[in-house]
């Protein structure tokens, strides 16, 4: 059998496995300091004789794009956009220290400051607290300010905010950790208060990639389709004599 069925089958898979990329990139164009997936293909020679023509395609994971995305101002006292190339400090559901760029902030039930998906905002001693019915300021340098009524404000805590040396691995969670574990806070970094960092996925981008991985399936399925039409020939052929 001719090894094309088996090249063309793999690439075929490699184009499912860009579509799911790009899929998810778009469906992710709205969501706060989303980090664009990227996803890439590389070629290997199969190895045999006649068959220095025939080139697996199979796929590699290059990580994410780092690119801020656009900084937009909201007037919430708990929207934040962390400058530069920091991160924010978070506890997973899995109780680990991950980290994330959506700024969308908010008082939880119990006090804590949380994520729009309820995770813990890791301050620089451990989850952050409120007073209840405070009103709230985020400093530059990342400082919780809350003022009861009258009362003169105070610090309630300070977001812990890290700046990665090495590019940080995404979860399946969707948040993204240090290869060796938890970093420490960085003094310098910052963040913008009433403001968030969108997505950097350019919808069109992802739109004319989708439309590109549909027609190489469609290729990839042709050339399995002929490559299965001659090998039954062939076997028509060999079986009549």
């Amino acid at each position: 059998m001719d090894r094309l069925i088996y090249i063309a089958a793999a690439g075929a898979q490699a184009m499912l496995a860009r579509q799911d990329v790009l899929a998810g990139n778009l469906a992710n164009a709205s969501t706060p300091g989303f980090r664009a997936e990227l996803q890439a293909l590389r070629a290997v020679p199969v190895r045999g004789d006649g068959a220095s023509t025939r080139v697996y395609a199979l796929d590699t994971t290059v990580g994410y794009d780092a690119r801020p995305g656009p900084v937009q101002s909201t007037g919430r006292a708990l929207d934040v956009a962390v400058e530069g190339s920091s991160w924010l400090a978070v506890q997973a559901l899995d109780g680990t220290e991950a980290y994330t760029r959506n700024g969308a902030l908010q008082v939880g039930a119990d006090g804590q400051i949380v994520t729009s998906s309820g995770l813990p905002v890791m301050g620089d001693g451990g989850p952050i607290t409120v007073p209840a019915n405070a009103a709230l300021e985020v400093a530059p340098d990342g400082s919780v300010v809350a003022t009861v009524g009258s009362n003169r404000p105070q610090v309630a805590g300070k977001l812990k905010l890290v700046t990665p040396e090495a590019p940080l691995e995404r979860g399946s969670d969707g948040l993204f950790r240090a290869a060796e574990g938890e970093l420490a806070a960085d003094p310098k970094a910052r963040v913008q208060g009433g403001a968030l960092e969108g997505s950097n996925v350019s919808p069109i981008e992802s739109m004319i990639g989708m439309i590109a991985a549909a027609r190489q399936f469609e290729q990839q399925m042709k050339a399995l389709q002929g490559a299965e039409q001659r090998d039954q020939s062939a076997s028509k052929l060999l079986s009549s004599t």
